[in-house]
């Protein structure tokens, strides 16, 4: 079979590249699924630079996330069948036209969930609305979330909306501003306006935002305190600035702050399973009542992985790159 492979970790554009390789057989317990569609995700690339929580062992086939068809069972394994679709996320060499998973990661889509928002679904939505989850807030209660116009942000805001929890998201710019309120989300500040943080103070009319998320690092977490509420939470998710954390100490102490982070990897492989199921449940049926659609930008065959992982990066998408493994 094709599959993408590396043979050393470095800039995805350069070590990237389709190779023959031995179809995998299904074990005891297992399923193997030919891919119809798999995303490159941020993490994905940070693996293939050799900068990630974990480095394979090379060569390495590539791909966390995958939409596709079963079509190999293992022993021992019962509640799949052949052809069946399925959604599966938490893998390994899903960059291939085939890869084996464990049975229970397999996720059965229904009919009304295209490829497209299922290749994707299991992973950074999973994550988002874990997220939500461990952020113990109510319906009415407000949080914050900077960056939210990227996936996370949007999902934060969906899913809080599903279950009444207020939001106020912070993005850089008017555009910005405008493609989230199209969207029914708000309210939304601009943090490259002046005064928006003594706005952003003000606009819950006097209710405490109780939970902070912070995607950006530097400086944006400090902002992220200001507005924080006394015995609030701030939840590190992300460093889109490549800074660390910048807090004023203060704060931290009188408000008896708390800062913690959430990588979701690791959250997904700790979570009890009736959560799971219950949180699994949850997103796919939004995905099937069309309340959750995530669109793609472009998709590449295998052998234009590298050419895909760049198109990946390069500003002003509007949705995922993906790997498509057959014809289309």
């Amino acid at each position: 079979m094709q599959a993408v492979v590396i043979d050393e970790f470095g800039e995805p554009k350069d070590v990237l590249a389709a190779q023959e390789v031995p179809t995998p057989e299904p074990g005891a317990g297992e399923v193997r699924i030919a891919t119809s569609l798999s995303p490159i995700h941020n993490h994905d690339l940070a693996i293939i630079r050799g900068v990630y929580g974990y480095r394979p062992q090379l060569p390495a086939i590539p791909g966390t996330e995958a939409a596709g068809v079963i079509d190999a069972i293992g022993p021992g394994v019962d509640g799949l069948q052949v052809g069946q679709r399925v959604a599966i996320a938490g893998v390994r060499a899903a960059w291939a036209q085939t890869f084996l998973a464990r049975a229970e990661q397999a996720v059965p889509m229904p009919d009304s969930v295209s490829d497209e928002t299922a290749c994707q679904l299991l992973a950074m939505p999973l994550s988002a609305l874990m997220l939500l989850d461990d952020l113990g807030v109510s319906a009415g209660q407000w949080i914050v979330v900077n960056a939210a116009n990227g996936a996370v942000g949007r999902l934060l805001n969906l899913f809080a909306k599903e279950r009444g929890v207020r939001v106020l998201s912070l993005v850089r710019g008017e555009s910005s501003v405008r493609a989230l309120e199209e969207l029914g989300y708000g309210p939304v500040l601009d943090t490259e306006s002046v005064g928006w943080l003594a706005k952003g103070a003000d606009i819950t009319g006097g209710e405490p935002i109780v939970r902070a998320v912070d995607q950006v690092s530097g400086p944006a977490a400090g902002d992220l305190m200001a507005l924080l509420a006394p015995r609030g939470e701030l939840i590190s998710f992300g460093a889109l600035s490549g800074k660390p954390l910048i807090i004023d100490t203060g704060a931290v102490i009188f408000k008896q702050a708390v800062v913690k982070g959430f990588w979701g990897q690791q959250r997904s492989s700790e979570i009890d399973r009736a959560d799971y199921v219950r949180l699994i449940t949850e997103l796919v049926t939004l995905a099937a009542n069309g309340t959750v659609r995530l669109d793609i930008q472009a998709d590449f065959p295998l052998d234009q992985a590298a050419e895909a992982a760049v198109a990946s990066e390069t500003p002003g998408r509007n949705g995922k790159v993906v790997l498509r493994a057959g014809s289309r």
